[in-house]
């Protein structure tokens, strides 16, 4: 299957430079797949239903990584172009005209104050899913969230950001309430609800990079271990500290342009 090209070439991943610089060069291998992707389905070389290359291929075409492509396929799941149907693939939709209905979309995210106001509305719908998570969450919906733990892990030991296992383990939570809307919801927004894919906090942390991961994922931990303990309230008052504390240091880092 051909895909559009993006007017500009799209480089391989190998990064020399500042060490700074590469949280910003993802982000634009980013774009660069989801646009061309967005462009095949706008323009019907990949019809609505059609099934989308496998991530290897994808990766092999564009010459980017393996979470570069699952970004960019979570963006294009927020822009419900596409949607991902588990152990069978990605599909595409057709796309959506502008109804006036609620949307969220890249435009929305412009400015530090729009991450910010997401951050709001994802303190009061996760915070619940957290506490119904806690009351219902299976053996296996345990496993997944663990999972998705140990990935956040060995992705940041490995020099990357996390914002696939990051969402996905917000993902699993709203799984585990057992009320598709609260997964629905999630995959809706897609990892663009992580602060971190839209801001780059964790370079400009005083702390550096590592620790400042590694407190995220304490969080993580701590929502985790209410979930398990079945404490309900425990589990709420941790999943709303976690999202106040990225509220936190959203603020912080509102100097630097998105």
């Amino acid at each position: 299957m051909n895909l559009v090209q993006t007017p500009s070439s799209i480089p391989g991943e190998t990064v020399s430079g500042d060490a700074q610089a590469r949280p910003r060069r993802v982000r634009g291998l980013v774009n660069e797949v989801m646009e061309s992707l967005a462009a095949s389905i706008r323009e019907g070389v990949i019809k609505p239903g059609d099934k989308l290359p496998t991530e290897s291929e994808i990766v092999a075409r564009f010459d980017v990584s393996r979470t570069v492509v699952r970004e960019a396929i979570s963006r294009l799941q927020a822009n419900r172009l596409v949607e991902t149907r588990h152990g069978v693939g990605t599909f595409a939709l057709a796309p959506a005209q502008d109804n006036g209905n609620f949307r969220i979309a890249d435009v929305d995210f412009a400015t530090i104050a729009d991450v910010i106001a997401l951050l709001e509305l994802r303190i009061s719908l996760e915070t619940e899913a957290a506490g119904l998570a806690a009351q219902r969450r299976t053996e296996s919906n345990l496993k997944a969230m663990q999972a998705m733990l140990d990935a956040f892990v060995a992705a940041i030991e490995g020099d990357s950001d996390a914002l696939p296992s990051d969402f996905q383990f917000h993902m699993e939570i709203a799984r585990a309430t057992g009320n598709r809307h609260f997964a629905d919801l999630m995959n809706y927004l897609g990892t663009m609800i992580i602060p971190r894919a839209r801001v780059n906090t964790p370079n400009s942390a005083p702390e550096g990079r590592l620790a400042y991961l590694r407190r995220v994922h304490s969080e993580h931990e701590n929502i985790y271990t209410a979930i398990h303990n079945q404490d309900t309230d425990a589990a709420r008052a941790a999943m709303r500290t976690h999202l106040a504390n990225s509220k936190d240091r959203l603020k912080k880092s509102q100097s630097e342009i998105i």
